[in-house]
């Protein structure tokens, strides 16, 4: 068994276990901290209904339905492969520009009235986190991330994103409870499309 756990990067069974118990344990973490996340963002969008900026909807949704038409391409897909038609699928792609739109106005007023600001540090750890990423390719991402315009903003949004909805957790009184692996993993509802 020693021999196992040393192809696994490990001097011994009980150290393979510790790390087993570790990895399982950031998992879980992640996928808790995911879920929370995304129960307060359907909060804020039931709690925020007001008039969104029609240019910058449909700025997004152009965004979006791009993605989507590539990834549908790459895939050799079509709607009526998932029982759409293209009309209902930029219906449905449309509420989630809208939903990303709404959601990114209310995090960037809470970020500012709460004076929520990305560091150099953090926003150097996260293109080292891209390089890291591509290896051997280090030096035409950062020369893509100097070069890019937009493409500094769009690596900082996810850091802004997560600290603003850590200010709102922190200020919340979360209640906690336990619940099976099954129930962790479980998909969303509208996950499991």
């Amino acid at each position: 068994m020693t021999n196992f756990a040393k192809t696994l990067g490990a001097p011994d069974l009980a150290k393979l276990r510790e790390m087993v118990k570790m990895q399982l344990q950031a998992e879980h973490e992640r996928v808790t901290r995911a879920r929370i996340k995304r129960q307060l963002l359907d909060e804020l969008e039931k709690a925020h209904d007001f008039a969104l900026p029609p240019s910058l909807v449909d700025s997004e949704f152009e965004s979006v339905w791009t993605e989507v038409a590539s990834g549908m391409k790459q895939q050799n897909k079509s709607f009526e492969d998932q029982g759409k038609t293209e009309e209902s699928a930029k219906v449905e792609y449309r509420k989630i520009a809208e939903r990303r739109v709404r959601l990114g106005l209310v995090i960037g007023e809470v970020g500012e009235t709460n004076k929520i600001q990305v560091t150099q540090d953090e926003m150097r750890m996260a293109l080292m986190e891209q390089a890291r990423r591509f290896p051997g390719q280090e030096k035409f991402i950062y020369e893509y991330y100097e070069k890019t315009p937009g493409a500094v903003a769009q690596l900082r949004a996810p850091i802004f994103e997560d600290k603003v909805v850590d200010h709102i957790v922190a200020q919340a009184k979360p209640v906690e409870r336990k619940v099976t692996r099954e129930e962790l993993f479980k998909p969303l509802a509208d996950e499991a499309e």
